[in-house]
Order: structure tokens, then C-alpha cells, then sequence
């Protein structure tokens, strides 16, 4: 179910677009609301996460590109949703390039989860928009 929250991604990619890193705040809290308890629910607290993915192109126009991403995260807490603070993440994506300026705009959708190593593991998904400020590359 969905719990809501403000994720403020930064990311940099590098060597073509082929390596992301990223610093993601989680800055507010997430809930939802439980129907058995009759009350909301908080699942996890504001905190602070890195990952590094390796992306792979699924198709490469001179506009756009879709992508997709696999690597490891890390959070500054363990909660609800997922009791570890070492993760898998995962990314499928789309970069969209900027004619006027060079630049580029992402659209991505992250999941991170311990895949069931230790319990609980809801995992987490989340949306990012990320504006590219590099000039000159384009999808």
C-alpha cells in the first residue's frame, strides 16, 4: 500500500551514462492506514539513503532513452519496511533530453528490498524526477 513521503533525489551518473550514485533524503515520514488496527500506521521515519546501480540501455533514441538499473543501497535507518540497512536496488527509468539547453530530465522508478533475507522485508518503491545540469549529453 501506498505510504506516502517526499524523496529528494541527487544523482550522478558516469563512464556514458552506464553508473549511477546516488544521495537520496527521505524527508518525511511514511505511514498508511492499517483497516485491522483502525489507525495510521507509521512504517518509517525520515532518514538518508545512498545506493551505486549499473544501468543497461533497453532502447537509445537521439531524444530519449529507456533504462534499467541494478545495484545496492544503503539507509541511515532499518523500519517497517525493511529491517536491513543494506539493500538491493533496482531502477527502470527514462531520460528525455533538453534540446534548448543540453541538458536532461529522468523519470525513475526505484525499489529497494532485501529480497526476504531478513524479515520484515516490504521493501520500498518510490518515483524520482532528476534534472541533468551537464550540458552536451544528450539520452
Amino acid at each position: 500500500s501506498s505510504t506516502g513521503g517526499v524523496v529528494i533525489p541527487v544523482t550522478l551518473t558516469t563512464e556514458g551514462e552506464r553508473y549511477e550514485f546516488g544521495v537520496f533524503r527521505m524527508s518525511t515520514q511514511q505511514s498508511f492506514y492499517d483497516d485491522r488496527e483502525r489507525a495510521q500506521r507509521v512504517t518509517a521515519r525520515p532518514y538518508w539513503g545512498v545506493s551505486a546501480s549499473r544501468r543497461w540501455s533497453v532502447i537509445r533514441r537521439p531524444s530519449w532513452r529507456l533504462y534499467y538499473g541494478f545495484g545496492i543501497s544503503y539507509k541511515t535507518e532499518s523500519d517497517d519496511l525493511s529491517v536491513t540497512h543494506w539493500n538491493f536496488a533496482s531502477q527502470l527509468g527514462a531520460r528525455i533530453a533538453l534540446r534548448q539547453s543540453g541538458s536532461s530530465v529522468d523519470v525513475t522508478v526505484r525499489h529497494w528490498s532485501n529480497a526476504g533475507i531478513r524479515l520484515p522485508n516490504r521493501g520500498q518503491d518510490f518515483f524520482t524526477v532528476s534534472y541533468s545540469f551537464s550540458p552536451g549529453h544528450g539520452p
